[in-house]
């Protein structure tokens, strides 16, 4: 847990009757994040602090602006520590003879906040993600309670929601459901640039791009509280991480984009069950 997710607030409660007196609460911390490559300002996200490295490597994995680990020469803040601001902005530097095209991020989204939302447009979108990230390849195939018990996984890492009831989880299990990287935030997509970008910077997920590698822990099932929308999946797609597990209801362009995609999407996996909408060959008949 880093303790720079969580601070304390003034707060009064009301009980049904009677306005309590004041006392300190645990809230989530929420700041922004620049991200910026060699000088270019590529986006900035409201974010939890701690873990920057992990969410500006994984942002700029999903925008298919980086490959690879072997693509960064260096991730730091801008700033001295101490100095106003600190922390807010951080500094992504193309190891020698790597580019890092940050126009594959539109230029009306360059710099701007980013959000759920963020550059989606219905079925166009799907189709422009479908160019630079073909389907994915079948397998494997996990017995149902596999999926069923990734959503669980995350309640061991959410210590920060334990304290606040305010953060998303994501977490990644390999198919024998080892946890690869686990994180909180208080943006869903953000927790999810985060768990992408740790197994980028382990070299566990190369872009379509990269030269492959034997990996030693393939991916397998991309855990995330609340619900899924279109980025979730467009960040799974990317990572190539085929099946996604979400304790909440699905978009209805998720839903297209993972069927297109050949991903396997489980919505409401919730006390050993679960619903399916695409991808039901991924799961055991049992």
């Amino acid at each position: 847990m880093d303790a720079r997710g969580v601070t304390r607030r003034s707060v009064q409660r009301w009980n049904g009757a009677t306005l309590l007196p004041a006392q300190e609460d645990d809230i989530a911390v929420e700041e922004p994040l620049e991200i910026r490559v060699s000088g270019d300002s590529v986006a900035t996200t409201m974010r939890t602090p701690g873990h920057d490295r992990e969410l500006a490597t994984g942002f700029l994995f999903a925008e298919g602006i980086l490959q690879s680990v072997d693509d960064l020469g260096g991730l730091a803040h801008c700033g001295r520590p101490g100095e106003e601001g600190f922390g807010n902005v951080i500094e992504v530097t193309p190891a020698p003879g790597a580019f890092l095209d940050v126009e594959r991020v539109s230029t009306a989204r360059r710099g701007t906040l980013t959000t759920s939302a963020c550059g989606v447009c219905g079925r166009r979108s799907v189709d422009d993600l479908l160019t630079v990230c073909p389907p994915l390849p079948p397998g494997p195939v996990l017995h149902p309670d596999a999926v069923a018990r990734a959503t669980e996984r995350l309640r061991d890492v959410q210590r920060n929601f334990a304290r606040t009831g305010g953060v998303h989880a994501a977490a990644v299990l390999d198919a024998d459901g080892h946890l690869l990287a686990a994180h909180e935030d208080v943006g869903r997509h953000n927790a999810v640039d985060k768990v992408v970008g740790t197994l980028v910077l382990a070299g566990l997920v190369r872009g379509t791009g990269a030269s492959r590698l034997p990996l030693t822990r393939q991916p397998a099932v991309l855990a995330v509280s609340g619900r899924v929308s279109f980025e979730i999946i467009q960040k799974a797609a990317m990572a190539r991480i085929p099946i996604v597990a979400g304790v909440s209801a699905a978009s209805s362009l998720a839903v297209d984009l993972a069927l297109r995609s050949g991903m396997t999407l489980a919505t409401f996996v919730r006390n050993g069950r679960f619903n399916v909408y695409t991808g039901p060959e991924r799961l055991l008949q049992v």
